[in-house]
């Protein structure tokens, strides 16, 4: 069937922001997807508003709108634009939603925009939880025993009827977002009423719960010409009742029989075929693991975030295939990027095992609840490939960058009782994985931990050869055959080391080096060329052959609150130099949700942990000109001593200059010496140290330890009670490294990216943060050109970071933050990329990771026609706002602070401050600018001065006294520190989807708009 000759041009609906549930999966997916169509002769339109990722880059579209994601902005641009066509189905549950959202409203009728791919009738049959149970029944599909709900009687009627637990799944929302297991009547009030105002259309499926089944899902292809295959099948370690996207997932499946897998295999397909599927598609089932009952579970009519983890976890292009057949191709006429030789009919075979461990913000978010269910709270996640299970799961276990004892160990940090064991097993947390391992050194047996935890004695039994293998290692001489054997189970040479009281450098020496293989979708039935390759312990022929003239690109591994997929930006910017430059680029990275994990950017792809061991061995291999660590975020410098110790040449910035800034101590000597102003302090390696400095410097002090990102355990402290807290907080985010103490000054914060030479320094652009200092710079609204710096404000601002540039010897990027009060104050510099690159590079047409990476390739400002200074401001306004991930973790503390909380970002563009603005405002905080007779509804009575500019605004203030208002205010307004998610105006707040604001400085600079 030839491709769709009757459209030309293409509108392509981004997924926004990042949040919890929808992350850069979408940014490569959709970035993919816009390059097929392009290949396939098309122009193409995109329009989303995230400013952090490749998507939203000039060249991946003819035409990209950086605008809000709303039916009325959507509109006009494809009424300017006139689009023959809409793919919906690239840009997450947000894309779909507006997708329906704007044929609801007849805009697509009107402007005789056609929709691509999977169909609007599609997509409400499998996501409008009444008619996806109607269709089941047709097709004679088991389900659950349900009823679709639009009110909380008849939830709890139901709930009568079939007992409890029961599922509570909301309709037409994201990541199991307002869902959970309620297993008595007080819990299904609460999520039934949540769920309900959460979902768009007001509607639940309220389903007998089968937690405990098996959970399996299928990544599914279809054509217009009802070809079918199944890409992946992967199977939940955790059985049902963890959300998918928190579970511990593994590929190929590995517990069901032959009969079992075929039957769950063609119901499958089945459903695709019945709902007309045009594209990718998730199908997620379970079954019962005592008999051959099966239940559908639900249908995701698009590219989902399974859909990254097949891609990468077989090596088949999801989303590159979907658009095409979106088009009119078939998969018959599709070939296969990766073989060349094959073509897209052909179903992917593994040779592999591949393991997925979700990433957790709860090392940032101590008193968020830990507990996992059906709603998502995983930021990212982290991939292993191995020969077996136990090789891939150690890898992926070694690529978390969680905490380096309990991934040597295996063990929680802290040993559990016997009754705090059962309780973490029978309501697991992100951590269940380490306590099953001390379930293990505590004697239980398979059958107990099976009774508690209901995962596959499959399962159990690959985790207790880990750690039978662990115990054998810490008794007797540690034999070359023994730590052999180990590293065929994923054992790296620490964890070797720390069982057998030895040294790593002492067990390297009895391993031999990995072999490497290639991901290439056919088992190697087919000759397959594609640079995709892992490493296992198991001898063989080594498939992966030096390059020669290369460069090797440290990625920035799983996302986290903190290191996003600006990261991911900057390190596939900076592979894009190395080519054009005339190098061979070879990314080693973890991550398989990215851009920069797709096999076809960079000239080799190593899929490995962001570890000293895993690096050095595609190092010796490999032979590299020279290793880059500046744009893999925190977790590539933090590589940086132990590589050069290993004798790696480091390309840019040198180890003695990302000390300087990266040690609190020697950063402090560098401002003195440089006669920067910094705030009062002192740096301290104890509490002892911590409680003699902070009065001499004066309270309220800054803690703030060293090497961390995200702000990483920084804590504004206001006594010595409070200080022993987050001084040890600091301590254990940072072990034995120093911790400045700083006297907390108030006023306007600002930052600076800077590009330098080793000699001169370029700065784009000045960033003025809203909120002013006390507010990470990731949650402060940015502001591009400043609005409130005097021109003598802006010029030392540039001649400081000129300064500190030349002072360390700067090659390539460095990013300064400043405070101005009553002078400049120098607060923090990081030695790297930082997350506002990808917004200056966009909104100042210098593309900042390019350039700094041809300054670290060698070349001058001069060579790059840059001239030393700051640059001209373009004409109108930027800014760039934070998103936050409230609604999917109870139990965080709300209050803005100087720790990151916010998950992704949203830009936006306008001729004016106020215009600009609006825009940025509508898909982060998700308010309109306040107008004269609107209500703020607040925790208190607002200040003096802030009441003033509240009636000045024309506002009128409402003090929340429990009870819901009768009304729904503009914005909510809670500056409660100490209140969490679960704090009952919070609650009000994200389950009635109104604005909420925590911080008092950003309602002050929203008014004084």
């Amino acid at each position: 069937m030839p491709k769709n000759q009757n459209i030309h041009k293409i509108a392509v609906i981004g997924s926004g922001p990042i949040i919890v549930g929808q992350a850069a999966e979408f940014d490569y997916s959709g970035s993919q997807a816009c390059l097929s169509l392009r290949e396939e002769g098309y122009s193409v339109v995109l329009i989303n508003s995230n400013p952090a990722t490749i998507m939203t880059d000039a060249d991946i579209a003819d035409n990209v709108y950086l605008e809000p994601l709303t039916v009325e902005s959507v509109s006009a641009i494809l009424a300017k634009e006139r689009p023959d066509a809409l793919l919906p189905t690239l840009g997450g549950q947000t894309g779909l939603n507006l997708a329906v959202a704007l044929d609801d409203a007849g805009v697509l009728a009107k402007l005789h925009i056609q929709l691509l791919g999977t169909g609007l009738d599609t997509i409400h049959q499998a996501e409008d939880r009444q008619e996806f149970k109607q269709l089941m029944e047709q097709l004679h599909q088991p389900v659950p025993e349900s009823l679709t709900v639009h009110d909380l009687d008849a939830a709890l009627q139901f709930a009568d009827s079939c007992g409890y637990p029961v599922i509570v799944r909301p309709a037409f929302t994201l990541g199991g977002t307002g869902g959970g297991i309620a297993h008595n009547e007080a819990e299904l009030k609460k999520i039934g009423q949540r769920g309900l105002e959460l979902s768009p259309n007001t509607e639940c499926l309220i389903e007998k719960s089968i937690a405990g089944y098996k959970e399996i899902e299928f990544e599914v292809m279809r054509d217009a010409a009802g070809t079918t295959i199944s890409v992946c099948c992967m199977e939940n370690l955790d059985p049902v009742g963890i959300h998918t996207g928190d579970s511990i997932v593994v590929a190929p499946n590995q517990t069901l029989d032959d009969p079992t897998f075929q039957r769950l295999r063609s119901a499958s397909l089945q459903i695709v075929d019945a709902l007309n599927i045009q594209g990718g598609c998730n199908v997620q089932l379970s079954q019962d693991p005592n008999s051959d009952r099966y239940d559908i579970i639900e249908v995701n009519p698009r590219v989902s975030r399974s859909s990254a983890l097949a891609s990468k976890a077989t090596g088949y292009p999801i989303a590159k295939i979907a658009a095409k057949i979106a088009v009119g191709l078939t998969l018959q006429e599709i070939q296969n990027p990766v073989t060349k030789t094959t073509f897209a009919a052909f179903e992917p075979t593994l040779d592999y095992v591949v393991a997925k461990i979700p990433r957790f913000p709860f090392d940032k978010f101590v008193s968020a609840d830990r507990h996992l269910g059906t709603q998502m709270k995983a930021t990212g996640e982290v991939m292993g490939i191995g020969t077996t299970l136990e090789e891939a799961l150690l890898k992926a276990v070694q690529s978390l960058e969680l905490d380096t004892t309990m991934q040597t160990t295996l063990l929680p940090k802290i040993s559990p009782s016997h009754a705090a064991l059962v309780t973490e097993l029978e309501h697991p947390t992100d951590l269940r994985l380490f306590y099953l391992f001390a379930a293990f050194q505590q004697g239980w047996s398979l059958a107990e931990l099976h009774a508690h935890t209901q995962i596959s004695l499959f399962f159990l039994r690959k985790l207790q050869h880990l750690w039978t293998t662990l115990v054998a290692l810490q008794s007797g001489a540690l034999t070359a055959s023994k730590a052999v054997a180990a590293s065929r189970l994923g054992f790296t040479a620490p964890m070797i080391a720390q069982a057998a009281d030895t040294t790593p450098e002492v067990v390297a020496a009895l391993l031999p080096a990995p072999v490497y293989k290639m991901v290439d979708t056919c088992a190697g039935e087919f000759a397959s060329e594609t640079p995709y390759f892992y490493s296992t312990a198991f001898p063989g022929e080594n498939e992966s052959q030096p390059l020669g003239n290369s460069i090797v690109v440290i990625g920035s591994g799983p996302i986290r609150i903190g290191q996003g997929v600006e990261f991911d930006y900057t390190t596939v910017h900076c592979v894009q130099a190395i080519q054009a430059a005339g190098y061979h680029a070879i990314i080693v990275n973890n991550n398989p949700e990215t851009v920069s994990t797709d096999f076809s950017i960079s000239d080799k792809l190593y899929f490995e942990p962001l570890t000293t061991e895993s690096v050095m061995h595609i190092i010796d291999l490999e032979q590299p000109l020279g290793v880059i660590v500046q744009f893999g975020g925190q977790t590539a410098i933090n590589l940086t001593e132990s590589l050069v110790a290993n004798g790696v040449n480091i390309l840019g910035t040198s180890l003695a200059g990302i000390n300087q800034t990266e040690d609190r101590h020697e950063f402090e000597t560098l401002l003195a010496q440089l006669h920067i102003n910094q705030p009062k302090g002192d740096t301290a390696m104890n509490l002892d140290e911590a409680r003699q400095i902070a009065p001499t410097v004066g309270y309220p002090v800054m803690v703030r330890p060293s090497y961390v990102l995200g702000g990483r355990a920084m804590a504004i402290v206001h006594d010595e009670s409070e200080l022993e807290e987050y001084v040890q907080k600091a301590m254990a985010a940072a072990p034995h490294q120093p911790i400045l103490i700083d006297h907390d000054v108030q006023g306007m914060e600002c930052e600076v990216d800077i590009l330098s030479d080793g000699h001169d320094v370029f700065i784009p652009g000045i960033m003025e943060h809203l909120e002013g200092a006390g507010v990470h710079s990731g949650d402060s609204i940015a502001i591009f050109p400043p609005q409130h710096l005097t021109s003598a404000q802006q010029a030392e601002i540039v001649a400081t970071a000129t300064a500190i540039g030349k002072a360390v010897h700067c090659v390539g990027m460095m990013n300064v933050q400043f405070i101005v009060a009553d002078q400049l104050y120098v607060i923090d510099v990081n030695p790297r990329a930082s997350r506002t690159v990808p917004f200056m590079s966009k909104v100042t047409d210098y593309p900042l990771a390019k350039l700094a990476t041809n300054m670290i390739l060698g070349q001058s400002l001069a060579d790059l026609h840059l001239t030393p200074g700051i640059a001209a401001a373009p004409a109108g306004v930027a800014i760039k706002a934070p998103v936050f991930s409230f609604t999917k973790l109870p139990g965080m503390a709300t209050g803005l602070a100087p720790e990151m909380k916010s998950t992704g970002e949203t830009i936006g563009l306008g001729a004016t401050y106020p215009e600009a603005m609006q825009k940025a405002l509508y898909d982060s905080y998700h308010c309109p600018l306040p107008q004269p007779g609107d209500v703020l509804l607040a925790s208190a009575a607002p200040d003096a001065s802030l009441s003033a500019q509240l009636a000045a605004a024309g506002l009128t203030v409402h003090v929340f006294t429990g009870d819901n208002p009768a009304i729904k205010p503009w914005a909510v307004l809670n500056a409660d520190a100490h209140q969490d998610t679960a704090s009952p105006l919070n609650y009000y707040a994200l389950s009635h989807q109104v604005p909420l604001l925590t911080s008092p400085a950003t309602l002050r600079g929203l008014l004084a708009v």
